[in-house]
């Protein structure tokens, strides 16, 4: 017998020790759009990366919309004052709004016949088991029939994952392919329903949607937000309660940001940033960064002090 650290192992055990010095490059391609409306800026990446990740960006900057006061320093402001905003500079007031940005998902995951799923992360308790455990989680899959169950307000305290899956196309062990929405930050709105601003922006009443495809559903709030009184909206569609399982589906994520605003966003802000992601979910065998071609320690750069 022979100890090698502390085991014993016996005198004819052969160990095969290697070290393995290499890496796969994970290179992302950014597509960038840039929108100017009114005195904001909206930076859009789309960035697609070679695991399968499609990642959306979006960037807030500009110029923050203000108004005037008579104020000049906050002590002038009494508890009863309602400036609806942050007193930014003598006489200034930066105005508390919100951005909301509504992505239009045409996923089509390897065809068009697609479901969208709801894994619900739930609690299950264990009385009497045979370990000290008195709980521990387990995922439940919901596949939404109808609209009406892909209307969906984000929980942290009910966590689900959102799958679109095609039913009909499987992995080699018996997977459905498929993508899986995964949220970042965001905001919901704090209207009540029946205010006029929030029936034309009805579609900020969930985060997720999803409706059958149609041509003529293409804006979440309508052809004409500025006029529309809110019968036009993906709300009103969505009410429809229109079957959707396995059907050409549309995902819809609505990202949100309530802006307070405070003294260094004036005079101009610096950019905000969030982001959602699309990851692939036994949509490949394996990670598909395995079949890029590796780096190893002689193909990395290296830093040396030059010569004297």
């Amino acid at each position: 017998m022979c100890t090698c650290k502390g085991r014993k192992e016996p005198l004819n055990a052969r160990f095969l020790v290697v070290m393995v010095r290499e890496v796969r490059p994970k290179v992302t391609l950014v597509v960038r759009m840039a929108a100017s409306v009114g005195n904001y800026d909206y930076i859009l990446d789309w960035e697609f990366q070679t695991d399968g990740l499609i990642r959306a960006k979006v960037g807030l900057s500009g110029i923050l919309m203000v108004k005037s006061t008579k104020y000049e320093n906050v002590d002038q402001i009494s508890s009863t004052d309602e400036l609806h905003g942050t007193l930014l500079a003598e006489n200034t007031v930066g105005i508390i709004h919100d951005h909301y940005l509504t992505f239009y998902l045409d996923m089509d995951i390897d065809g068009i016949d697609n479901s969208f799923v709801q894994v619900k992360m739930a609690k299950q308790t264990v009385k009497n088991g045979p370990t000290p455990r008195k709980s521990f989680w387990k995922a439940e899959k919901h596949i939404a029939r109808t609209e009406k169950d892909a209307q969906i307000k984000l929980s942290l305290y009910q966590p689900s994952e959102f799958h679109v899956i095609n039913p009909s196309k499987k992995t080699n062990i018996g997977n459905p392919v498929g993508y899986k929405l995964v949220p970042g930050a965001t905001a919901a709105s704090l209207l009540d329903h029946d205010d006029p601003p929030q029936l034309r922006a009805a579609f900020t009443n969930n985060q997720i949607w999803v409706t059958p495809y149609n041509r003529s559903e293409e804006w979440a709030g309508g052809q004409y937000v500025y006029q529309s009184k809110g019968d036009d909206t993906l709300a009103v569609w969505s009410d429809r309660n229109r079957p959707i399982e396995n059907k050409d589906i549309v995902l819809w994520y609505t990202l949100g940001f309530h802006h307070l605003p405070c003294q260094e966003d004036y005079p101009i802000m610096p950019t905000v940033s969030s982001s959602f992601d699309l990851k692939p979910t036994n949509f490949f065998e394996r990670n598909p960064i395995m079949r890029t071609a590796p780096f190893y320690e002689k193909d990395l750069p290296m830093c040396a002090a030059p010569a004297e």
